[in-house]
């Protein structure tokens, strides 16, 4: 997994030895089983996430019923407010997968920067990636219909369709799974006839 990490890293930065060999000595390096909670409400954490393999996820729990407001899965980073404003947790973490993550801390990441400079403004580069990338993914959200939502799922991260729990997928859609079942179903007709109007009419 260590391999996985350096070659994600080196597209933003190029690493030396001695560079890859302290990413080692950190040993930040989990394997978390499947159904796992790393972070509960009213929890205090101080862990920093990032997937090397899984997928993880964000939910609330609102009059006993889950709701999802994210997922993560490889190559992509969580950093829970409440290790910022160190603050007790609004939301749940778990494991929806097996997975491997590089659990790090806000003081592996002041050593790290005080040894070599470049990972600050490598951090600074991913952390805005994903500050754009949250922005587009609420913007989206807020200004479509369910079944815009499946759909741009289906283009920007098809893979977890197949991964991800229907009920949890449809909470984190807005939806019930009842709602979702239709929609596919819906979406599937329309697609069937799609291609049924462009075949051309056979000759008699």
């Amino acid at each position: 997994m260590h391999d996985v990490l350096f070659d994600f890293l080196s597209k933003y930065v190029p690493l030396t030895e001695d560079e890859k060999n302290i990413i080692i000595s950190f040993n930040t390096f989990r394997t978390v089983k499947k159904g796992t909670v790393l972070l509960r409400e009213g929890q205090y954490s101080n862990d920093i996430y990032f997937v090397l393999k899984g997928c993880i996820r964000i939910y609330y729990i609102i009059d006993g019923v889950e709701k999802t407001t994210a997922f993560y899965t490889e190559m992509e980073g969580l950093t829970p407010p409440s290790v910022l404003n160190k603050a007790p947790s609004q939301y749940y973490v778990s494991c929806i997968e097996d997975s491997i993550l590089n659990v790090s801390t806000p003081e592996m990441d002041v050593e790290a920067f005080s040894k070599f400079p470049k990972f600050e403004s490598l951090c600074r580069i991913l952390s805005e990636e994903l500050l754009v990338k949250q922005q587009t993914k609420f913007d989206e959200f807020k200004t479509s219909s369910p079944e815009q939502r499946y759909l741009n799922l289906l283009q920007s991260r098809p893979d977890l369709i197949q991964r991800v729990p229907q009920h949890q997928l449809a909470s984190y859609l807005g939806i019930t799974p009842e709602s979702l079942s239709r929609l596919r179903a819906r979406i599937a007709e329309k697609d069937k006839a799609h291609i049924n109007a462009s075949q051309p009419a056979s000759v008699v």
